[in-house]
């Protein structure tokens, strides 16, 4: 090699070096809320790629769809209203349950499953990364593992050629650009060295002493590492590991070995070790709902469009109130994960899609005050929240509107002060505004339509 075109590959070198370090520091993380932030430039430079696409969908799917009722729940043991109410109501016993719920399998055949079909749904609604479960809590995976029977691939929809549901899925999904991951249940409430069928499960632990069967607990970890290393091997390149059932960690199943063998395949390699506050839990999940303020760390709020898993004559959220909390969201620093339970045939419900469709609307014309902004630190007065174009040229301004609710003549604010021209995101044309005592009041045009208003803000040079 010539000294020439040596120098040259440096220059190169350290140039792509230079670009992903940018990259990857892109954002500056407060660590609050217990977050540790990572230490992987990876990893770091993914999560920061995360941090623009805002919208996903996490798909709930398993026997549960069968009767339409709660995922897992019903099968623990704990006195609590929600997860007894379907026992109580048709008058079975937590044991009777059990055998019913997990003889499910049995009857799950979805015939007319086409994951294409889902992506384009999604696609339509405006999402940017997908997660699916592959297993929830009653042990049913929907991936073909070798290391139980109790799955997809084994029973009536076995012969489709689709059976593989988890890999069907991910590449569907891949195909249509999405980032992709993967929800993992590490509590396994059907396995033998999980759940125990020589004692009582009282709750939704081990149910046993770890110290007294240290050779059940060891089958059991086993048992997580080999299913966790077939989905991270087996089905195509991942964005996200999404681990759920916090009262298991992620150490206690050896996750930084699953990690350290997993993104030798999937450089920067996302890693959710839900609710555990340690330095697996690479961005925090609160779950149906909102933090109270704005948080300068990674984080996204998952939240079902109705229940998690489908259910018969569901009370589907209106495409008004998810956009509103999207805007909510989106303001505060956090990603929005939609949960979508699919039908027990494998389609996502017609009332479903009409739903996302009108989100889809309304991001491909409003999509700009969402997509790859940053938090500025006036977010948020009344039902006005604030983003920030990512190069700083201007502050988006979105008026939310409850269900039932108009536009109202006027909008007003304090803070994010305009020097010069406010605009309709949509239409571009100028609006008319003044500015009183500190406060911003912006005339909305007539014939704008009734649904939240968004407008860009020429940001003052010295705020």
């Amino acid at each position: 090699m010539s000294r020439r075109f040596s120098l040259l590959a440096l220059a190169i070198s350290l140039i792509i070096f230079t670009s992903v370090e940018a990259g990857a520091q892109n954002r500056k993380y407060t660590p609050v809320n217990g977050y540790i932030v990572p230490e992987d430039p990876a990893v770091l430079q993914k999560i920061d790629r995360w941090q623009d696409l805002k919208f996903g969908v996490i798909f709930h799917w398993g026997i549960y769809a069968v009767p339409g009722i709660m995922e897992s729940w019903n099968l623990c043991a704990e006195d609590e209203e929600w997860e007894y109410r379907y026992r109580r109501d048709h008058g079975m016993s937590l044991e009777q349950f059990r055998q019913w719920y997990w003889g499910l399998n049995r009857f799950f055949n979805p015939t007319r499953f086409d994951p294409s079909v889902w992506a384009d749904v999604m696609k339509d609604a405006g999402m940017k990364y997908m997660v699916f479960t592959t297993k929830h809590h009653d042990g049913f995976c929907m991936f073909d593992t070798k290391y139980t029977d109790y799955k997809i691939t084994d029973g009536p929809f076995a012969d489709n050629p689709r059976s593989n549901v988890a890999k069907e899925v991910l590449e569907a999904f891949r195909q249509k650009g999405f980032w992709v991951g993967e929800y993992f249940s590490k509590p396994d409430w059907h396995c033998e060295w999980y759940w125990n069928p020589l004692l009582a499960a009282p709750d939704r632990m081990q149910n046993y002493d770890r110290a007294k069967h240290p050779d059940w607990w060891q089958n059991y970890v086993t048992f997580t590492m080999n299913q966790l290393k077939e989905l991270t091997t087996d089905y195509g390149h991942l964005d996200i590991l999404w681990l759920d059932g916090g009262q298991i960690s992620g150490p206690e199943v050896n996750i930084g070995e699953i990690l350290a063998d997993a993104r030798t395949r999937h450089p920067g390699l996302i890693c959710v070790d839900r609710a555990q506050k340690n330095k697996y839990e690479e961005y925090q999940t609160p779950e149906n709902e909102v933090p109270e303020e704005q948080m300068n760390i990674p984080w996204e709020t998952c939240y079902p469009l109705c229940s998690w898993g489908w259910q018969f004559n569901p009370d589907y959220h209106s495409a008004r109130s998810v956009i509103a909390r999207l805007t909510e969201i989106v303001a505060k620093g956090g990603n929005l994960l939609l949960g979508i339970g699919p039908t027990p045939w494998g389609t996502i419900d017609d009332q479903a899609q009409a739903i996302l469709h009108q989100i889809g609307d309304w991001l491909r014309r409003n999509g700009e005050a969402i997509y790859s902004t940053v938090i500025t630190p006036a977010y948020h007065d009344g039902k006005v929240w604030f983003t920030e174009a990512k190069d700083g040229s201007c502050i988006y301004g979105i008026y939310t509107l409850s269900d039932g609710e108009q536009l109202p003549a006027a909008i007003e604010w304090s803070g994010n002060l305009p020097s010069g021209r406010i605009t309709a995101l949509e239409s571009g044309k100028t609006l008319r505004y003044k500015i009183q005592n500190g406060r911003v009041i912006l005339t909305v045009p007539g014939g704008a339509r009734q649904e939240s208003f968004v407008f860009r803000i020429q940001k003052q040079s010295d705020l």
